[in-house]
């Protein structure tokens, strides 16, 4: 049974009638039967706008049922006259409209009359409007009267109407004229401007139908006048650049409207149009009237966008079907394309560009539709080999990456279109061996898998040409695919392509064969490489196939699942996964969930029929992979039903999950935890509801039958104890010294409890959380405000907020008082987080009603007025009065400040206060204020403490060293700068304070007296007060930090104030709680100190306040506040390029900041001139074309633009100018001056993340961040010269190649690189291969890569060739090795992209290069690195010059040298890892088998691996082991046959040499490797080989392998148990990598466990809190099998009291994972199961007496430092109070277990969970 969600319900305005239409009503209506009248009546006195829509549809009825004369009543007539008036005073979007419309389409023929005539007359009325702003109302009737309305149709009179819109249209762009700036009501009228276009256009088409003849043609004619003045109109609109893109796109679609309403003959229009597109118009040849009204677009260059709407308006406006239009419309549409593809090199601002691809998109189906009827001409020139189609090709491949995502998605409609258009022209052919589609397929498969674009293409085409033929290609693509969807931004696209093949692929399967025998085939394609996947690929590709590519399948083949789980069941209890694989178990975990979860299988089926039992479904519930965990979790909670009973058997496991699993690091794993088990709460809920409906209506109850056979109010009783006993776990975990990620999951956990069972009073509720709600759980939840964590603070604030009534109640009036007081001490904490548990705990306190009466009175005078005014909310006056003291206690700090800001600094640094008052305000409902006169005062009271506060600390935040201001020794040097910061910050720190020492005696006694007649100052610092004797040391850091933060504070809360100007505002003070005058200040402080402070972290945050005012004057309807940006703009510009005395070190300080928050105040679809004014301005200050005697105003531009580049909310709007970016980046890289030079490699890094992406990955060369070389010179076309000019220039020095190379490098190539792009990559060539000889290592090595994206693939092989002959010979005089590395590099990384693309090296190009290589190897070493890029290439000569080659190599010859040599090092690991892939490729089938004289020779090298083993250089031998290793582990996984030779016998015989080398090596990295290797070998092998290796025999080997891990001869108890005490602490350890490995001892314990005791299943692979719970069990089992249990226990409860030192003192790194307490309590509970079990006692225990005097002696003392903390501990010595709590119940549980071995008549049957 499925409960249906109520739908949202829709809200409705009811109408309203005056009151002389009532009375008219009333004098019709009769009391004794309902007319008419009465019905309208009893309708308008509705308020409810639902019930009037039911009372509407009455009126037909009623009406129909009236006679005929009926027509002749009054009463019929006022009706309908009334109707009318409300039907044009309805708003366009009420639904009350339409249904009136609707009603009256079925009013009788014989009202018609008397309608028509009602209607006219209110639509004549409407007509006569002449409010501009009222002109939207008039627009959306006449709208309305055409859209299936027919009455409203016939009442529209075309001539007036018509007047009306041509007055309207020039009315609204005046208006438009005039509110220039004001960007608000300029948006409305832009809309209204619309709206009147496409308004005129609907009454045009509508003048067409019912308009007969051509007599309205006549140029005489009022008709024929009205329509030009439109289309003059719509021609303006569209020239207008001013006006919004989608007016100016509407505008074109009016101009080709119009001109078809009115050009004759309408054969000849597509000429016309074709003609202004092309720019060819013949003025003799057009109208007088065309050119008197669109002369602009005749007599003009008409600007791109403007042809851009005109084609739009053409493809939208003509017919295309049918072949209406002829020859000539065959010849527009291919110029359509032709203007369209030249505008797409032309247009690149962003909405442009998404208009364009639109618009191209349009002109696809415009083309499938000219073709169905067109010329056989026209078939040929959009045949898939047209010019046409390669350009589109073009536009395609340059576009299906675009960041924008509009433009890619019409991209992939483009291409799918050209598909259609291709298979229409063949028609008749065989599609699936069309040259075309496969040169397409070809070409696609040939793109690496990160190119986007492509896997929508080939989706295409698998429509077009189906799976089968594709994989015929390459039967591998499906894997390639799962391969790639390891990365997250590639697995949508790639799980689309799959789902779409494999589709396709079933249906081609279904269709060939009768019989279901394909399915094993299919299974083989597309589901066995899944599995493979699903059990040991990496965790991210894992679970991105799961979350994309499951579910698809098992939606295609349901049945697919059986073979998934049968294949998996087989190997689940062997394959248990790892920390880094699934393995078959969580492979098994996944396919279950994912099933479930789409409703393929429920739960109750799987564990029935033994899909999954409870024990497999455990071990995924704690298992060392997160995801695993995560799928067993979502298999228990994820149902496809909402109302599916949950199970018992499901909330015993997911108990068990919630014991294991609350603790962990990963966030996006507590997410999911705390998601799943929202929907298993929600799951509880809906069904509960369904429960208590079937308890209510026993004669259902046959319904429950499939889902249960439990009663109803026995489930509900399991669901209440179930919530209960989470809530109690959750609760349970928020110990003392609980970790961050555990309060996290809990707290969370708690909130979705809170709001799952949250339901409207009087329905029944299975759960509430707040009856589980108890004093000390309130307590718990207060406490949590004390974490560092904000995210902490934040959930439970949000809880408490859930359960506050509740927790109010709970809190009595002393401890209330007391969290004040914690909450008024921490507020000036000098600990920076402190200020911010102050916040909560005021936020939370203030909704308490009887706070002022408790906590208030005793700080400020209570105003009984307050109390008596019941309409003030709790909230508001609690609030103020907060504020008020909190106000009053900075107030007075400032003027303590200003005598000291030391002493404000050490003792009552400020800015905790004002954080609080900033907290406090922005948790009220500022719109619905009731003490209003108060909040002003208070506004303006705060805005000035906020500037005196500024003033205080703002000299220290802008002096030239923020950061050293107080220096800390006393030289004279020192001394002297000091003077000179002081001299800087007069005259507000006039004290001497800052030269004395550095120990500030705080002497507060003199203050205090001078104090004591301000009452409200008893309580205020009371730390100054109290600290006579005791001193701190003052640092700088201290200063600053006072001093920025206090920066901060101000500046968020001034930026929260302003947030309460009204939209309306007007100079008036009254309009809302801040004034026009106090916002323009608070913007003129902002500037200042944007433009002043030097410390990041003040200008950082002055900035986060500013954009809260910026943001709110774009919104404002003040013309003086909304000019100010502009002028604040204007006004810093003009500074920069003065010169002045603003910041240029810093990255400019504040100067970008300032900058970016005025533009990207601007409104998002404005025209950003004020983003096009800043741009010109930097660029041009940025790039100064005559040198300045300044660089300051050029080294502020390039900063401020990389703050620009950076800044996202500027979008693609800043994309326009990334060209002139790079340009002015790379001049300024030039510059002679660091400072320039610095700022633009600042700005090219910015500029490279905007263009390419941000880098996620750490592989520098990976292809994801970057792009074709076509795809970047067409988005930047302007880069093509630049770029190429200065790489002439810089090429000639070779000097300042590095960004020019740097950016090369980011470009590759493309197979799809086609003869369409003007843009050839030829002339780079020569320039950067001439790169290739620069000195520095890194240019050479960028010069290779730079290189690849201008070579075409099919010039690798010839441009490969002319670099190697250029290589010196060996007999040449001068040899310079930079210019053969740099050559080198470029051929290699030639040839790694050559064979990356998959081409086939000619026999041609392979004799010439073993040609050119046989020739050019003597004696150069640099070689040696190339030979390996060839690797892999067939050639037996070749190999048999690199034999050669290592034949007279220094491995060979020996080594003259030292390892001092530079670059021997280097050469000796080339030439090694050459070695290695000689070794390899003479191993393989291919050498081995060939009867070749040359393969035999090759067959035999040099130099085998054992002789790498034996090198004097550690590099070389560590080389050759790691290679060995690697094919140990290759065979071991099967990944290499056994049979065939091969690897294998390279590792013949290789167990002597290595046995030797382990008792020998010296070299600890290659020692290590040593025994990892013989660790992977197999002993049988190795063993019988030690006698004449290293004359030991087997035991003697051992036993020397047992020396190298400890010297100790044998272990004790306390030995072995110090041994498993490593292994507890190694599971607490704070990384996860740690905790894992020690897991892993558990693992094989575990098995041992399972292999001896034969049991069916035992928790294997767990994560670290599940081992460590298992750890303390094992241990007991031990000491029960060793004997030892009487000398065990007393150690066990060592470690459980744990040292004194562990509460006393703080030592060593912080653990933010390990939970003391969690270990306590599982040792504890093993513990006491073990006594209980065992029945132990040891009453004269010596050492347990002492532990127990040990632990009593322990219990005094912290109870005694328990005491003396002062009264909230857990706030004011947070830490000190969690040691000792964590200590108490240490002993606390000790002393319980020692009593319990010391009592002699110990029960039996103790119950250890009571301890």
């Amino acid at each position: 049974m499925v409960l249906k969600k109520k739908k949202k319900e829709i809200q409705v305005d009811a109408f309203f009638l005056d009151h002389q239409q009532l009375e008219k009503l009333q004098r019709f209506s009769k009391a004794e039967e309902q007319n008419l009248a009465s019905l309208l009546l009893h309708c308008a006195q509705l308020n409810n706008g639902i019930q009037q829509i039911q009372c509407i549809k009455k009126i037909m009825p009623l009406m129909e049922k009236m006679g005929q004369n009926s027509a002749c009543d009054p009463m019929v007539k006022a009706c309908l006259d009334i109707l009318g008036e409300t039907y044009f005073s309805l708003g366009a979007k009420n639904p009350l409209k339409k249904v009136l419309a609707s009603s009256l389409n079925g009013l009788p023929e014989r009202f018609m009359t008397l309608a028509v005539q009602s209607f006219v007359c209110c639509l004549r009325d409407e007509l006569k409007t002449t409010d501009v702003y009222l002109y939207r109302k008039v627009l959306d009737n006449l709208s309305s009267c055409m859209e299936d309305f027919s009455l409203g149709t016939m009442t529209l009179n075309i001539l007036s109407s018509v007047l009306f819109l041509q007055k309207s249209l020039l009315d609204i762009q005046e208006e438009n004229r005039k509110n220039h700036g004001n960007h608000v009501v300029q948006t409305q009228l832009m809309h209204d401007l619309l709206i009147a276009i496409k308004v005129s256009m609907m009454l045009v088409q509508k003048l067409q139908e019912n308009i007969q003849g051509s007599l309205w043609k006549h140029h005489e004619s009022f008709v024929w006048q009205s329509m030009c003045s439109l289309l003059k109109s719509s021609t303006n609109f569209l020239m207008d650049a001013a006006l919004l893109q989608t007016v100016q796109t509407t505008s074109g679609l009016a101009v080709i409207l119009f001109s078809k309403t009115m050009y004759e003959p309408a054969e000849e229009l597509p000429s016309l149009v074709s003609d202004l597109l092309l720019g060819s118009i013949k003025h003799t040849d057009v109208p007088v009237w065309f050119l008197s009204n669109c002369g602009t677009l005749c007599t003009e260059e008409c600007p791109d966008s403007v042809l851009l709407f005109l084609c739009h308006g053409a493809l939208a406006m003509l017919e295309w079907k049918n072949g209406s239009m002829g020859e000539n419309g065959e010849k527009l549409l291919l110029d359509i394309a032709s203007v369209l593809l030249s505008l797409s090199s032309e247009l690149k601002e962003s909405s442009m560009a998404m208009s364009l691809s639109r618009i191209l998109a349009i002109w696809t189906n415009s083309a499938q539709a000219a073709l169905v009827s067109g010329s056989p001409n026209l078939k040929i020139k959009l045949n898939g080999n047209s010019d046409i189609i390669g350009k589109l090709l073009e536009y395609i491949y340059t576009h299906w990456e675009h960041p924008l995502d509009a433009v890619r998605h019409q991209t992939k409609l483009i291409f799918k279109n050209l598909l259609q258009i291709h298979r229409t022209t063949i028609t008749g052919s065989n599609e699936k061996s069309d040259p075309f589609f496969a040169r397409l397929i070809k070409h696609l498969l040939s793109l690496e898998w990160h190119v986007k674009g492509k896997y929508a293409s080939l989706g295409c085409l698998v429509e077009c040409v189906g799976t089968e033929n594709i994989l015929r290609l390459d039967r591998t693509i499906p894997v390639q695919i799962l391969d790639v969807m390891n990365d997250q931004s590639l697995a949508p696209y790639a799980s689309d392509l799959l789902e779409t093949m494999f589709t396709n692929h079933k249906a081609h399967f279904t269709l060939s064969f009768q019989e279901s025998t394909w399915i094993d085939q299919w299974h083989d394609i597309w589901v066995s490489p899944l599995l493979v996947i699903l059990c040991e690929g990496n965790h991210d590709q894992t679970t991105y196939i799961i979350d994309y590519y499951l579910p698809k399948l098992l939606k295609c083949s349901p049945d697919s699942l059986s073979y998934m789980i049968r294949i998996l069941q087989a190997s689940a209890d062997a394959n248990l996964g790892s920390r880094s694989t699934r393995g078959a178990l969580g492979a098994l975990m996944a396919c279950l969930r994912t099933a479930r979860a789409h409703g393929h299988l429920e739960l109750s089926t799987m564990m029935s029929s033994g899909l999954v039992s409870t024990e497999c479904i455990k071990q995924g519930l704690v298992h060392q992979h997160n995801q695993v965990c995560i799928d067993a979790l979502g298999l228990l909670c994820e149902t496809h039903r909402s109302t599916e009973i949950v199970s018992m058997e499901e909330m015993q496991l997911i108990q068990f999950f919630m014991m294991y699993n609350l603790n962990s690091q990963s966030p996006s794993v507590r997410q999911q935890i705390g998601s799943l088990l929202r929907k298993l709460f929600c799951r509880i809920q809906e069904s509960s509801q369904m429960l208590y409906k079937l308890e209510q209506n026993k004669t259902k109850q046959e319904l429950l039958e499939n889902s249960t056979k439990r009663h109803p109010l026995g489930i509900l009783q399991q669901y209440k104890d179930f919530m209960s006993s989470v809530c109690d776990r959750l609760f349970e975990v928020l110990f003392p010294g609980s970790s961050h990620p555990t309060r996290f999951s809990a707290l969370t956990i708690l909130g979705s409890v809170a709001e799952t069972f949250s339901v409207p009073k009087g329905q029944a509720q299975v759960f509430q959380l707040d009856q589980e709600i108890d004093s000390t759980r309130v307590r718990t939840l207060i406490q949590c405000f004390a974490s560092t964590f904000e995210e902490v603070k934040v959930l439970a604030f949000g809880l408490l907020m859930k359960l506050r009534d509740v927790a109010f109640n709970l809190q009595d009036s002393e401890n209330l008082d007391l969290l004040f007081q914690a909450a008024m001490d921490l507020s000036t904490s000098t600990k920076p987080y402190d200020c911010v548990t102050a916040s909560y705990l005021l936020n939370f306190l203030v909704h308490h009603k009887g706070l002022q009466h408790i906590c208030l009175g005793k700080w400020l005078e209570h105003n009984p007025q307050m109390d008596e005014n019941t309409l003030v909310s709790t909230v508001e006056k609690n609030t103020l009065a907060v504020i008020k003291l909190l106000l009053v206690n900075v107030e007075e700090e400032i003027f303590q400040a200003k005598k000291s800001l030391l002493q404000a600094a050490a003792s009552f640094p400020m800015y905790g206060r004002v954080h609080c008052i900033t907290g406090a305000l922005q948790q009220l409902p500022f719109n619905n204020l009731t003490l209003v006169a108060e909040w002003k005062e208070m506004v303006a009271r705060l805005i000035l403490m906020s500037y005196k506060l500024s003033a205080v600390v703002s000299p220290v935040v802008q002096s030239s060293s923020p950061e050293g201001l107080i220096p800390m020794d006393s030289d004279s040097e020192s001394a002297g700068r000091l003077q000179m910061i002081l001299h800087e910050i007069q005259p507000q720190d006039t004290n001497d304070y800052f030269i004395q020492a550095k120990i500030l005696k705080e002497h507060c006694k003199v203050e205090s007296e001078k104090l004591a007649d301000h009452r409200p100052m008893d309580n205020i610092c009371t730390e100054m007060r109290g600290k006579e004797r005791q001193t701190c040391d003052v640092t700088a850091q201290m200063v600053l930090v006072c001093c920025w933060r206090s920066m901060k504070e101000v500046s968020l809360l001034l930026g929260t104030l302003c947030k309460l100007l009204p939209s309306h505002a007007t100079s008036e003070p009254s309009d809302g709680l801040i004034t026009v005058e106090q916002v323009k200040n608070i913007g003129d402080y902002f500037k200042h100190h944007l433009l002043q402070s030097r410390h990041r972290g003040a200008f950082e945050l002055a900035y986060a306040g500013f954009v809260q005012l910026t943001e709110m004057l774009s919104r404002c309807n003040s013309e003086s506040l909304r000019k100010m940006p502009v002028q604040w703009l204007s006004g810093v510009l003009e500074e920069i390029k003065s010169s002045s005395t603003l910041c240029a070190t810093r990255r400019s300080a504040g100067i970008p900041f300032y900058i970016q928050a005025l533009l990207a105040s601007e409104p998002k679809k404005s025209k950003t001139d004020l983003l096009k004014m800043t741009m010109k301005e930097l660029i041009s200050l940025a790039a100064p074309l005559n040198e300045s005697p300044s660089v300051i105003p050029q080294v502020h531009a390039l900063n401020i633009l990389r703050a620009l580049f950076r800044d996202t909310r500027l979008g693609e709007n800043i994309m326009p100018y990334v060209a002139d970016g790079i340009q002015v980046a790379i001049l300024g890289f030039t510059s002679p001056v660091w400072a320039v030079r610095n700022s633009s490699t600042l700005l090219f890094s910015a500029l490279i993340t905007r263009i390419f992406g941000v880098k996620r990955g750490k592989d520098e060369n990976s292809k994801k961040n970057r792009m074709t070389g076509r795809e970047f010179f067409s988005r930047f076309p302007s880069l093509y010269p630049f770029l190429l000019k200065q790489l002439e220039v810089v090429t000639n020095t070779l000097n300042s190649l590095f960004l020019l190379l740097l950016i090369l490098g980011r470009l590759y190539p493309s197979p799809m690189d086609g003869t369409y792009s003007a843009l050839s990559m030829a002339p780079f060539v020569p320039f950067i291969i001439r790169c290739g000889h620069s000195p520095v290592y890194r240019s050479r090595e960028m010069s290779g890569r730079a290189l690849v994206p201008f070579v075409t693939v099919n010039e690798v092989p010839h441009t490969v060739l002319s670099l190697l002959e250029g290589l010196p010979d060996s007999t040449s005089p001068c040899i310079r090795q930079n210019n053969i590395h740099g050559t080198l590099l470029q051929v290699f990384h030639l040839l790694q992209s050559y064979l990356e693309s998959k081409q086939l090296f000619s026999l041609g190009f392979q004799q010439g290069l073993g040609d050119i290589i046989a020739y050019k190897t003597q004696g150069i070493y640099a070689y040696t690195h190339s030979f390996i890029l060839i690797s892999g290439m067939p050639l037996f000569g070749f190999w048999e010059e690199m034999n050669r080659v290592i034949s007279d190599s220094e491995l060979m010859s020996g080594i003259p040298y030292s390892s001092a040599v530079p670059g021997l090092i280097q050469y000796l690991q080339s030439i090694t890892k050459l070695v290695i892939e000689v070794l390899l490729v003479t191993a393989g089938s291919d050498i081995q088998s060939s009867s070749s004289p040359v393969a035999k020779k090759i067959a035999k090298p040099p130099l085998s691996i054992v002789h790498l083993l034996h090198c004097e250089f550690h590099e070389v031998r560590l080389l050759a082991l790691e290679a060995i290793l690697l094919w140990l582990k290759q065979i071991n996984s099967k990944q290499i046959a056994e049979e065939g030779g091969g690897v294998l016998c390279l590792l013949i015989d290789l167990e002597g040499a290595l046995l030797t080398m382990a008792l020998k090596e010296i070299n600890l990295q290659c020692f290590c490797k040593v025994l990892e290797i013989l660790y992977t070998m197999d002993l049988r092998n190795v063993l019988p080989k030690t006698e004449c290796s290293i004359k030991m025999n087997p035991n003697e080997l051992l036993t020397w392998s047992l020396n190298i891990v400890d010297t100790a001869n044998r272990y004790g108890l306390s030995d072995t148990l110090a041994m498993w005490k490593c292994v507890v602490l190694l599971l607490q350890n704070e990384d996860l990598v740690v905790r894992d490995a020690a897991a892993e001892v558990i693992q094989v314990a575990q098995s041992e466990k399972k292999s001896s005791k034969g049991t069916e299943f035992a928790l294997r692979v767990v994560n670290a809190p599940m081992a460590l719970d298992l750890t303390f069990g094992i241990l007991c089992e031990l000491l029960q099998q060793w004997g030892e249990i009487r000398a065990g226990v007393p150690i066990l409860l060592e470690w459980l009291l744990g040292d004194k030192d562990d509460y006393l003192f703080d030592k060593g790194e912080v653990n933010f994972w390990a939970e003391k307490l969690t270990h306590v309590r599982q040792l504890s509970k093993h513990l006491l199961q073990l006594i209980s079990m065992t029945h132990l006692t040891l009453p004269d225990h010596e050492e347990l007496n002492q532990l127990s005097r040990t632990a009593l002696d322990q219990a005094q003392l912290v109870g005694h430092l328990l005491r003396v903390l002062p009264p909230t501990p857990e706030f004011s010595k947070t830490a000190e109070f969690t040691r000792l709590a964590i200590q108490n119940e240490r002993i606390s549980v000790c002393l319980k277990i020692l009593n319990l071995l010391k009592s002699d008549d110990t029960c039996k049957n103790e119950n250890p969970e009571n301890y």
